[in-house]
């Protein structure tokens, strides 16, 4: 065999299937691909993204808006990546989730737990009444226990005379499912999965150690803020709050009376999350609306729209942690990321507030071009290729899965 001929059976090895991630949010809409090999190693091979302007809180509003930036966004990632792709990880949030936690039980007789007995009692776990206008997307196991015996993680090949499971369930809004799909669909994609936004990016910020021990993942994007609480390797707690990074915008554009483009510019650019810190004497210029010179203003003025905002969305997260019950069981501390984790001191503000260690949360566990998502910004990207890349279908859902279940409630009642 020739030189040439080994490197080219070498790099056929090498190649790896490949796995998409879509995370369609509010501001913009992230693509990313990775290339997932036989050891299990994923490297990131091709990022792009669109500004956002079809959607409001993690809903579609404008569909064909939405098309075009998903296109845009898929066409920077295909042309870095080299390649085309037809099917996609979705993330989703929005208010319209709900997460609650439901058990089941089913007798076993003292005979051998087999693979169908587990499938039976999650199914158990699943048989609950929901609101006619939502459907299942995940049920995420949490715990099993056979008989007395809890706290099992994999009850396969035990005895015993029941079979106990609590799972974690959780759904959305019927209609905005259906819009996120057509969407990918009207841009020549197909949706493997539909996946909560926080369980996408736990996969990539979150460490097994950390899991085990208790964390609060907060993801705070452009029109959402996302909350899921993890303890003992399994997640425990989703919460969804409508309030996110466009707020603290749009209050700087009212306060400081400049265009939305400008005070997303300022936000970044000398924003931050607690104005104490600012030095009082420090003067920025601040865009004003039409053909006016532009303003000199106190940045520490500025900063103070901002932390109010903040210690808004704060507050309201630490009180929904504090009546969700699981608050004494995050030891390993809360980790933030979104792109409004970027704001300068949020860390501090977070550790005053929910009293307790904070850090940022950026893209682990990928090689390749990591220079390209080395940001808040890229983990739910960066999270639905790991999750696609770790077999998709984590937990159980109903039979048919999600998106063929939307397709014929659709044709059902069209």
């Amino acid at each position: 065999m020739s030189e040439i001929e080994k490197l080219d059976l070498e790099e056929e090895l090498e190649t790896g299937e490949l796995v998409a991630g879509l995370d369609i949010g509010t501001t913009k809409i992230c693509a990313v691909i990775g290339e997932l090999f036989a050891d299990s190693r994923v490297d990131i091979i091709g990022v792009g993204t669109a500004a956002s302007s079809g959607m409001k809180k993690g809903v579609v509003v404008n569909i064909e808006s939405t098309v075009q930036a998903i296109r845009k966004a898929l066409e920077s990632a295909c042309d870095m990546a080299g390649c085309d792709i037809e099917t996609v990880y979705v993330g989703i949030a929005g208010n319209h989730i709900k997460g609650f936690n439901s058990p089941g039980i089913i007798a076993i007789n003292n005979q051998q737990i087999r693979q169908r007995e587990i499938d039976e009692v999650i199914q158990a776990a699943q048989t609950v009444k929901i609101s006619d206008n939502q459907q299942i997307i995940h049920v995420l196991p949490q715990e099993y226990m056979v008989d007395d015996h809890t706290g099992i993680q994999n009850p396969l090949g035990m005895t015993g005379v029941r079979l106990v499971t609590n799972v974690h369930i959780v759904t959305a809004d019927v209609t905005s499912l259906h819009n996120l799909v057509t969407s990918c669909n009207r841009a020549g994609l197909n949706v493997a999965e539909i996946v909560l936004e926080s369980v996408a990016s736990s996969h990539t910020v979150l460490g097994r150690d950390e899991m085990e021990l208790g964390v609060a993942l907060l993801d705070i994007g452009g029109g959402t803020t996302d909350l899921a609480v993890f303890c003992n390797g399994t997640i425990k707690h989703t919460w969804e709050l409508a309030l996110g990074g466009n707020n603290l915008t749009n209050d700087l554009s009212v306060g400081l009376r400049t265009p939305l483009q400008d005070a997303e510019m300022l936000k970044y650019k000398f924003g931050g999350a607690m104005s104490s810190l600012i030095k009082e004497n420090h003067i920025i210029e601040v865009p004003t609306v039409g053909d006016r010179k532009a303003r000199k203003v106190s940045q520490r003025v500025m900063v103070e729209i901002l932390e109010a905002r903040m210690e808004e969305i704060f507050s309201m997260v630490n009180k929904n942690i504090c009546s969700s019950g699981y608050r004494n069981r995050i030891n390993a501390g809360m980790v933030i990321t979104g792109g409004t984790a970027l704001l300068a001191n949020i860390v501090d503000m977070a550790e005053q507030i929910f009293d307790m260690p904070v850090r940022l949360g950026f893209p682990q566990g990928v090689g390749g071009r990591v220079a390209d998502i080395e940001s808040p910004r890229c983990t739910t990207g960066v999270g639905l290729v790991l999750y696609g890349a770790e077999g998709g279908h984590h937990g159980q859902r109903e039979s048919g899965g999600v998106v063929s279940k939307l397709k014929g409630f659709m044709k059902n009642i069209i």
